[in-house]
C-alpha cells in the first residue's frame, strides 16, 4: 500500500482510504502500547496507521 507521500493533503479529503480518519480512543496496557509504537517505528509509520493497517489486514476486505 502507498504511504501517500507526494500527495497533496487537503482538509476533509481522504488520501490513503475511502473514509476520513476520526479521533478515537483505545485503552491499552503500557506493554501493548509500547509494542505498537515499536512496530510502527520499524515500519516507518505512526502508531495510528499501524493499528489501521493491522485491523484492515484482519477484518476488512476490498480496501
Amino acid at each position: 500500500m502507498s504511504t501517500g507521500k507526494g500527495k497533496k493533503r487537503l482538509r476533509n479529503i481522504p488520501v490513503l482510504y475511502n473514509d476520513l480518519k476520526k479521533k478515537r480512543g483505545v485503552m491499552l496496557t503500557d506493554a501493548a502500547w509500547h509494542s505498537v509504537q515499536d512496530l510502527a517505528l520499524k515500519n516507518n509509520i505512526s502508531a495510528s496507521e499501524y493499528l489501521e493497517r493491522l485491523i484492515r489486514k484482519h477484518c476488512i476486505t476490498g480496501d
